[in-house]
């Protein structure tokens, strides 16, 4: 299974790192896309959630028969993995990050809770708690659901680790009352904190509670147990170092060749040909002359968007190695093709262009967390203009680079052939593999694509429900035999 393979290639890349733990998979059900981390969710069905848990078991291996639901790392070449962001983190009232999710218990339970219990199952190390509320009650302070339901209930085996000051934001604003911060967050059950800054004032607080009898021994005692059980697990004490020997799998041609495959096989193609009897993809590799438009053509900062490199990720091609989808492009038409770049060309260049097609490739700049919380959801100028000056001339197929679906109904009938490429990260030749025919596409869409926003949040299954581009939907091509 590709994730499978996604999560052993990624265990590998961070151990070479020398780091043990990795923070994924984020098992978020998105239910709006105005959410800013919609793109880490894999979808807006926890079925689809749920079989995504399959990552675990590549990053920290298959849990031996017998031993499902306790924590398992499988050697020095795996990584402990953490489920998160427990519980209800992609559904938030407006999708406004960090914020409230307004559901009732049968919802929450049927909706954010299910892949919890397959990450359980195959025997995730960790749990990490939601900056969000259940109801108005902050999740890092929610001892029902954290202790209660997690551990005693779900009977998880592994450690709680709070957010990134997560404690902090108990309160507003946040560590306006750090020892209550403290005596609420540990008192719920979490076992690690999150600590960037303020570790003394958290040493100082916690020996005080414990010391007063504030937090009974016995809460200390729970998260020393888990934290050692999944340490020992992990192999941390007989072998705490970096292995110099793994340096050569940072990056290397196999993983970027699995990426490239993860590329190709998530495209989702909305629209192929103003009719159905006259296609446009996939384009043919020999033309006279074709042009290349748009932000996204020839930038890998945005083809990878957030979390690359830095938090919020970056513009540009000098940040990281890989492939823009225009030097894909370039190396897969044949020789005497003449491509002609222009991220935004005026009408006129368009008109007297002579071109055979264009490829526009436009989207979102890179985002992380509350950056990307986003009311409209339309594409960033130029691009619609650029979409409508080079489609209005030219039989074009639209490329969209996104953490999540866009307005694009004003201007899907321009459109003669899109392609959502969500954010296709480092390896752009996967886009050409597929727009050239070297391959099929076969990708479905995982969350539904809106008409307007005003129809927001507007989810498979919702009586309401009117999309643009259905839960499920994806048109196929056949690969250039």
């Amino acid at each position: 299974m590709l994730i499978k393979r996604i999560g052993e290639a990624t265990a590998l890349e961070v151990r070479a790192t020398g780091i043990p733990y990795a923070f994924a998979p984020c098992i978020a059900v998105c239910r709006d896309p105005r959410w800013g981390r919609c793109y880490e969710s894999y979808s807006e069905d926890p079925k689809v959630v749920q079989s995504m848990t399959t990552l675990i078991s590549g990053l920290q291996g298959d849990v031996p028969a017998g031993s499902e639901g306790r924590p398992y790392v499988g050697g020095s070449k795996k990584v402990a993995a953490c489920a998160k962001h427990y519980v209800g983190d992609g559904g938030t009232f407006m999708g406004i990050n960090e914020n409230n999710t307004v559901i009732d218990a049968h919802g929450l339970m049927t909706i954010h809770m299910p892949a919890y219990y397959n990450s359980i199952i195959r025997g995730v190390s960790t749990v990490m708690t939601s900056y969000s509320s259940w109801n108005g009650k902050k999740m890092h302070a929610n001892h029902f659901l954290v202790t209660d339901f997690l551990k005693n209930k779900l009977k998880f085996r592994g450690f709680v680790i709070s957010d990134w000051q997560g404690i902090d934001r108990i309160t507003s604003p946040p560590g306006v009352n750090y020892s209550y911060s403290v005596e609420a967050g540990v008192g719920a059950g979490i076992d690690m904190i999150m600590v960037p800054y303020a570790y003394t004032e958290f040493i100082d607080d916690l020996t005080y509670q414990v010391k007063n009898n504030i937090i009974p021994m016995s809460r200390i005692d729970d998260a020393v147990y888990r934290i050692l059980r999944v340490k020992f697990t992990m192999g941390l004490f007989e072998s705490p170092y970096a292995d110099p020997s793994l340096v050569g799998e940072l990056g290397k041609q196999e993983h970027r060749d699995l990426a490239r495959e993860a590329v190709r096989k998530s495209l989702v193609l909305l629209k192929n040909g103003k009719s159905a009897s006259s296609p446009l993809l996939p384009l043919p590799k020999k033309a006279g002359k074709i042009l290349v438009a748009g932000s996204h053509a020839d930038d890998l900062g945005l083809q990878c968007g957030g979390w690359t490199i830095t938090w919020q990720g970056q513009t540009g091609n000098d940040k990281t190695a890989g492939t823009t989808i225009l030097s894909a492009i370039k190396s897969t038409v044949d020789p005497s093709t003449e491509v002609v770049f222009s991220e935004n060309p005026d009408s006129a260049a368009v008109d007297s262009g002579k071109y055979d097609y264009a490829i526009v490739v436009v989207g979102e700049p890179p985002y992380a967390e509350t950056f990307g919380d986003n009311l409209n959801l339309t594409i960033p100028a130029p691009g619609p203009s650029v979409i409508q000056s080079v489609c209005k001339s030219v039989k074009c197929v639209v490329v969209l680079i996104s953490g999540r679906p866009l307005v694009v109904e004003p201007y899907i009938g321009a459109m003669d052939a899109f392609v959502a490429a969500w954010l296709p990260g480092s390896e752009g030749q996967g886009v050409a593999d597929a727009l050239f025919g070297d391959y099929g596409f076969t990708g479905k869409l995982a969350r539904t694509w809106f008409k307007s926003v005003d129809q927001l949040p507007m989810n498979v299954g919702d009586k309401h429900y009117d999309p643009l581009f259905p839960f499920g939907f994806g048109l196929t091509t056949e690969a250039n035999k």
